[in-house]
């Protein structure tokens, strides 16, 4: 595995647009990307809410998901103490996926760069802006 989508690229990326995403999530092979179920939760939520019909079983079939495991909630424990690393606030959820990808050492794929990219040694991508 190789990246962790955040909640965003994933919209992006079931909603095919923008197309820049989607051609660049097709170029990865099956096991190269995951989610974290911290933004599987983010995703249900915003499908409970929607009027499409499938969305559920789009998501359902998406991507590997990862169970936030011991490893990653000690992580997202460690950053949650030392606000003062991260400047600025961090949303909670969002806290929580930053910990995850650390936690598997991989980089996270988000369109919201400026926030994650005050978490201490999280890399981050932006696939929207190329």
């Amino acid at each position: 595995m190789r990246y962790v989508l955040d909640t965003n690229i994933c919209v992006y990326v079931l909603n095919h647009r923008p197309a820049a995403v989607r051609e660049k999530f097709v170029q990865y092979q099956l096991g190269e990307l995951a989610v974290s179920s911290v933004t599987v939760a983010e995703l249900a939520y915003g499908a409970a809410q929607s009027t499409r019909s499938g969305t559920r079983e789009r998501l359902e079939t998406f991507l590997l998901e990862l169970p936030f495991d011991e490893a990653a909630a000690w992580r997202y424990g460690t950053l949650r103490a030392h606000p003062h690393r991260l400047g600025q606030p961090v949303g909670p959820l969002d806290l929580q996926i930053a910990a995850h990808a650390l936690s598997v050492g991989v980089t996270l794929v988000t369109n919201n760069e400026g926030k994650f990219r005050r978490v201490e040694g999280l890399t981050v991508e932006n696939w929207f802006s190329g």
